[in-house]
């Protein structure tokens, strides 16, 4: 007999996924993937403002036409994952219920799927970066020009201030602390620290990743969730009880997920990377 664990446990998943989670709050999911593995999105071009000529008799006085084109964009899911596992009913009952099958596949998400998820969108963010600014060691006296430089240029490509997120390393995040310059505004709210949130810094949320989960030699990301689109089509967990050729519970899992950056929308993430270690 096989049990839909999604289905009857549906709210514990996902409360667990959300609650370990790192990239939670920098994705969105605008683009809807049902009945599809892809979806297309066109990129319109605009029109150049004129002087209105109110005396011209040839031609249109609001200034040459232009035809506007749009290019189309794709967005494929690519990332189809799966994992199984066998709890012997002997190995069940003589660890004292440790092997318990839905013990076991809490700590599956919880320590293989969410970090497999965040570091594959981290990725994303750091290869698809609209800014890569150059390498420098990151310390306690030039953390706050640094910081400012990734704002500041959000700020002239007038990406909106509502939503910013900066994630951070955890060396990063110790030299922000150490800055006479920076004030780091600690009181979070119980439901932003779920998601990951351990500080503000300029109305951005400051989420402290592991090393593990970035790219190498990175320093810190800043970013709007406007950006990016990570659907997560399917996440379907099941547990047979004594599955044929099984005496105890062969867990099987399948998560359907993908990361994508729209190309007119790149300028919005800036990725600063700090100088590999000789």
């Amino acid at each position: 007999m096989a049990i839909d664990y999604a289905a009857k446990y549906s709210g514990a998943v996902d409360e667990r996924f959300k609650e370990v989670s790192k990239s939670g709050l920098c994705v969105n999911d605008d683009y809807d993937f049902t009945g599809g593995k892809s979806v297309k999105i066109y990129n319109i071009n605009t029109a150049t403002m004129n002087d209105y000529n109110r005396t011209k008799t040839d031609g249109s006085r609001y200034g040459t036409v232009e035809n506007l084109e749009a290019t189309t964009e794709e967005m494929i899911l690519t990332k189809d994952r799966s994992f199984t596992f066998v709890i012997d009913k002997m190995d069940k009952d003589e660890t004292a219920q440790a092997l318990e099958s839905g013990k076991a596949l809490d700590r599956q998400i919880r320590e293989v799927i969410v970090p497999e998820i965040d570091t594959y969108r981290f990725a994303k963010m750091v290869s698809l970066a609209g800014t890569k600014a150059t390498a420098i060691e990151i310390t306690k006296e030039n953390v706050f020009g640094l910081v400012t430089d990734a704002t500041e240029k959000l700020d002239d490509l007038e990406i909106p201030q509502d939503g910013r997120f900066m994630v951070t390393t955890p060396a990063t995040y110790k030299v922000l602390k150490q800055s006479k310059d920076i004030v780091l505004e600690t009181e979070i709210g119980q439901e932003m620290r779920l998601k990951g949130v351990i500080a503000m810094l300029d109305g951005m949320y400051i989420i402290k990743v592991p090393s593990s989960r970035l790219p190498a030699n990175t320093g810190f990301i800043v970013g709007h969730s406007v950006a990016i689109t990570s659907p997560i089509k399917l996440a379907e967990y099941k547990i047979h009880n004594d599955a044929p050729g099984y005496s105890g519970d062969l867990v099987e899992g399948r998560i359907y997920y993908d990361c994508f950056i729209p190309k007119n929308k790149k300028s919005a993430i800036y990725y600063q990377p700090i100088t590999p270690k000789a």
